[in-house]
């Protein structure tokens, strides 16, 4: 009897033994698994956290993309397309293991662990990139402004040069006037067939236009020509004295004189003999002279 129930309570304690190794056993894996899940966890976390940080990385280099004509000579942009590369093959392969269940988590964290440095190099180089940016947007504002400088001296200079210009031209045309000749005492007269003034007008034989040349220095010497034009009442001109230039322009005349002038008070006749009939009215008298018109004269003629 006693050696059954030794038996027994051995039988017992076996079975409580195998019990408790297959308890602990379950309570091992248990710890196992969810050690592993934690594991897996703590890796997907830091692969999203890397992966957003990644994706920021891109839109900051992207929103300066079109910056890039600042730095086409530049290993900037070629350092970091070679950086987000292995960057995307970093997560492509993360992506990979997670879908295959893949329970190598050393790899894992290895892979999490190289793509920590390349976001690092990544940062770096979005980093040193903004700044060439930022640089070279300061040069170039310098260089508008410097350009906006010169310009504004240019244009400066251009109305100086510009008001020069008025006032040579001023200057010259001054000059020009101070050559002109003058005249005074401008009268008009109806000459009879006797040579005596007629007050009839209709009986002129003969018409004459005296006028004084007032001395003048500053005027070349030498002989001068000067052109008389006398319009009739009906606005035509009389006579047919040749033509003379002025304003580039070719003009009529009725009679001209040359005479010798000699910077002094200088007395002028210009006749026209009457070769037609000539009515009362208004005359009108005009004498030119180095193409400028020294007077302009209104005279009536009664009948």
């Amino acid at each position: 009897m006693l050696v059954f129930g030794a038996l027994g309570v051995l039988i017992v304690l076996i079975g409580l033994i195998i019990w408790l190794i297959i308890s602990d056993s379950r309570n091992t894996a248990a710890v196992y698994d969810a050690q592993a899940r934690a594991d897996s966890l703590a890796i997907a976390n830091d692969q999203l956290l890397l992966t957003n940080e990644f994706n920021q990385l891109n839109a900051d280099f992207n929103q300066y993309e079109g910056q890039q004509i600042y730095l086409k000579n530049d290993s900037l942009v070629q350092q970091y397309n070679e950086a987000r590369m292995k960057v995307e093959g970093l997560i492509r392969e993360l992506d990979a293991e997670k879908r295959a269940h893949n329970k190598d988590m050393a790899s894992s964290r290895a892979k999490i662990k190289q793509l920590e440095g390349e976001i690092s190099t990544l940062k770096g180089i979005v980093r040193h990139y903004l700044e060439e940016i930022k640089r070279l947007g300061e040069e170039n504002a310098g260089l508008k402004q410097e350009i906006a400088q010169v310009q504004e001296k240019n244009q400066q200079l251009s109305s100086q040069v510009t008001q020069a210009t008025a006032s040579n031209a001023q200057l010259t045309q001054t000059v020009q006037l101070a050559k002109k000749l003058n005249i005074t005492n401008v009268s008009f007269h109806a000459y009879n067939k006797k040579g005596k003034n007629e007050k009839n007008i209709t009986k002129a034989r003969q018409l004459g236009v005296n006028f004084t040349v007032s001395p003048n220095n500053t005027a070349a010497a030498g002989m001068k020509t000067f052109y008389m034009r006398i319009i009739s009442p009906e606005g035509a001109l009389l006579g047919n004295g040749g033509t003379f230039k002025i304003d580039g322009s070719s003009v009529e005349c009725t009679a001209q004189r040359a005479v010798e002038y000699a910077n002094e008070e200088m007395p002028v006749s210009i006749y026209w003999d009457v070769n037609t009939t000539l009515t009362p009215g208004d005359y009108t008298v005009e004498v030119f002279a180095d193409g400028y018109r020294l007077a302009s004269r209104h005279f009536t003629m009664k009948k």
